[in-house]
């Protein structure tokens, strides 16, 4: 696991965390902004998730 999926991940959850903050207070605001955070997460999770899918390949190729 590298850092852009732990922080993509910790972004995915914080802005759920604030969505549901923003619906419980009735604010279109805070829950757009959660939305907007959880989707930057899930784009930093999945860039995460490739660079260690290229790792992983190059690791493989490497040893045939």
């Amino acid at each position: 696991m590298n850092k852009d999926q732990v922080k993509g991940a910790v972004k995915d959850v914080a802005g759920k965390a604030q969505e549901g903050i923003g619906k419980a207070l009735g604010s279109g605001e805070q829950q757009a902004k959660g939305l907007a955070r959880q989707g930057e997460g899930k784009l930093q999770k999945h860039y995460g998730d490739a660079k260690e899918a290229v790792k992983d390949a190059l690791k493989h190729d490497n040893k045939h």
